[in-house]
């Protein structure tokens, strides 16, 4: 774990910051885990662009992550690797179950190889572990957090991230979400125990035009510099700073307007996460 900086003998390598991926064990995945994937590039069903700047990149295998944790509960499984997953921006680690079938799990920060984890009611309270969040203590920290039980994991899964167990009542669960939200969550919910690995995911500094295009990432071009017919922030004498409300091509405002549209589920938000935190 640690960030690699470097001399800057070229304009690239200035501000170049990588990960040292230290953590990481194996080069190559574990074969049988892996799909092959379909890049849309952005493009929707007609064909398209729904949305913009993506395409190219590097060729990759995406890896099946078992976001559930819960086909084999109760049964013990030992750490065998920790990888490198170009599908998201944490460590993935490949677990080894007593009857002898394998996954691959998100990685715990501080989890290494030759580990036993174990997932389910009862599980001992240890980073790696998966149990319902009614059996968790309070103020841990957890990551891969369901939603429905059953279902898997689907908060809290983003390099360095984890949530916090702030409150507990017969049925509901207070998780307090990266974002700062506080949000009820069932008890009979699964989360692992622990912060998610490659913690240092944000210090990185790409350094080079080349390196986000293998990651996928096309040009982005600023509307303030395009031409009135191509964006309403376009023209002007000289260098002019738009003049209107930031918005798309089509005029549609970028800034300020809710994207939360989910009635349904309005209740299980305690508290959202435009407020301060205390």
């Amino acid at each position: 774990m640690g960030i690699k900086s470097y001399k800057p003998t070229t304009p690239t390598l200035r501000y170049k910051q990588i990960s040292t991926r230290e953590e990481v064990t194996a080069e190559k995945p574990y074969k049988p885990l892996t799909v092959g994937i379909k890049r849309s590039s952005g493009r929707d069903n007609q064909g398209h662009i729904s949305v913009r700047r993506r395409g190219g990149g590097h060729k990759r295998r995406y890896r099946i992550i078992d976001f559930q944790r819960k086909n084999l509960i109760g049964m013990p499984c030992k750490v065998e690797t920790i990888e490198y997953d170009p599908n998201r921006s944490a460590y993935i680690a490949l677990v080894k179950y007593a009857n002898g079938s394998r996954a691959y799990i998100l990685a715990p920060h501080g989890v290494k190889v030759g580990e036993t984890l174990v997932s389910g009611a009862g599980s001992e309270y240890k980073v790696g572990n998966t149990m319902p969040l009614k059996d968790i203590p309070l103020n841990a920290q957890i990551h891969n957090i369901e939603l429905k039980p059953g279902r898997g994991g689907q908060l809290a899964r983003s390099a360095g991230t984890s949530a916090e167990l702030v409150a507990k009542d017969e049925r509901y669960c207070q998780v307090r979400l990266p974002s700062g939200e506080v949000r009820l969550v069932l008890g009979t919910c699964l989360a692992t125990i622990g912060q998610i690995s490659n913690i240092d995911h944000n210090n990185e500094v790409f350094g080079s035009a080349g390196r986000s295009r293998w990651l996928g990432i096309r040009p982005s071009v600023r509307g303030v510099v395009m031409n009135p017919i191509d964006h309403p922030l376009g023209g002007g004498e000289g260098r002019t700073s738009g003049g209107r409300h930031p918005c798309s091509p089509w005029g549609k405002n970028s800034k300020g307007k809710k994207t939360r549209n989910n009635k349904r589920t309005d209740k299980m938000i305690v508290r959202n996460r435009q407020k301060k935190r205390s």
